[in-house]
């Protein structure tokens, strides 16, 4: 069966997308044009940055519509990575809390995509 192991997110400017994304992931995208970059992740996923303006046929639906998670060893390590990213003045729509699943915050990159940081309980 077909495992999906690529992501990609529709943004306005893939060029500052990519800079905003290499400073939360700590590493350079592998592959940057006008139109696209590509970030390959320790994980194994392949996470794309694609011009909405260019890409075919074009995408009907904006950023928000679903969350990129990032799951940590540690509530100690949500609230590292939640003071850094207040740091990198990275928009935030939720503050640390502890949700069902486990404690967790949410932020939003510059085209209104979910970034989720959590640790499961």
């Amino acid at each position: 069966m077909a495992q999906p192991n690529f992501i990609i997110l529709f943004v306005d400017n893939p060029q500052n997308s990519a800079s905003f994304y290499s400073t939360l992931l700590g590493k350079e995208a592998v592959e940057a044009s006008s139109t696209f970059a590509m970030f390959a992740l320790d994980s194994g996923l392949m996470l794309g940055l694609w011009s909405k303006h260019t890409a075919e046929p074009l995408p009907t639906a904006a950023g928000g519509g679903c969350e990129l998670a990032i799951s940590v060893e540690s509530e100690a390590l949500v609230d590292e990575h939640y003071a850094q990213w207040i740091q990198w003045q990275v928009e935030m729509l939720q503050t640390p809390a502890h949700l069902d699943f486990g404690y967790t915050f949410l932020a939003r990159d510059p085209d209104g995509h979910r970034l989720r940081v959590f640790c499961l309980s």
